[in-house]
């Protein structure tokens, strides 16, 4: 029976040794076809991880948010015949992350699926936050038009009182110094808020402050950096 491997890829660049174990990287080496949000990206990846990785005898399938059914069948094929392995843009595969429905099928068709340890910028942002790691959801993007987007914040900050619960959000890198700004703007004063950006980089920041606090100091530098956004009110 052929395996679906689930690989963790870095979140910061020059961090292999740091985040990727061994074991991990040996395992990757081993595999030759790939499910990936971008081809060009984990050739890189791979060589990175080792120089002498042949890459033209590497199978690459793309599979991201655009794909059809088209891709999930190309892996399907694959997967008849030899291993595979999953491998996101950036941390941990099936977590915001398009690579959750291959897994999916994989389950329903009896294909063995192992995750291998790495980074998760969200679980990762979480420990270091502070706030409540017992009970947390991660809720990806806010919908982008008012007023729905207001409106679903207040929400997710009214169940996060009462339930005691953090709430997790990411935003597209070129909108994260807007979106901290409505968090500023819009959450109540002693909502504490966590910004946890570059994680595992050399400028790696991570601070939680309540609005209040924040709205007193100087505006982390977010713009086209990847970044994490908790709250807990």
């Amino acid at each position: 029976m052929s395996t679906l491997y689930l690989f963790p890829n870095v979140l910061s660049e020059d961090t292999i040794s740091a985040v990727i174990p061994v074991d991990v990287q040996n395992k990757i080496k081993e595999i030759k076809a790939f499910a990936t949000e971008n081809a060009k990206n984990t050739r890189r990846f791979l060589k990175s991880i080792d120089k002498s990785i042949d890459i033209d005898s590497i199978t690459f399938i793309e599979l991201s948010e655009h794909s059809d059914y088209t891709a999930i069948k190309e892996c399907a094929e694959i997967l008849k015949t030899t291993d595979m392995g999953v491998i996101s843009e950036a941390g941990c595969p099936g977590i915001a992350d398009p690579g959750a429905e291959l897994v999916s099928y994989a389950h329903k068709s009896g294909i063995r699926v192992v995750p291998f340890v790495g980074p998760s910028s969200i679980l990762l942002a979480l420990i270091a936050s502070g706030s409540n790691g017992q009970c947390f959801s991660f809720n990806g993007y806010l919908p982008i038009k008012e007023p729905d987007r207001s409106k679903t914040l207040k929400e997710y900050e009214r169940i996060s009182k009462k339930e005691n619960r953090t709430q997790i959000f990411i935003e597209t890198p070129y909108r994260n110094e807007r979106f901290f700004s409505e968090l500023v703007e819009k959450l109540a004063p002693s909502t504490m808020l966590t910004i946890a950006c570059n994680i595992t980089a050399e400028d790696e920041y991570i601070k939680s402050l309540p609005v209040s606090e924040w709205r007193k100091t100087e505006k982390p530098a977010l713009h086209k950096k990847p970044a994490i956004f908790l709250f807990l009110a």
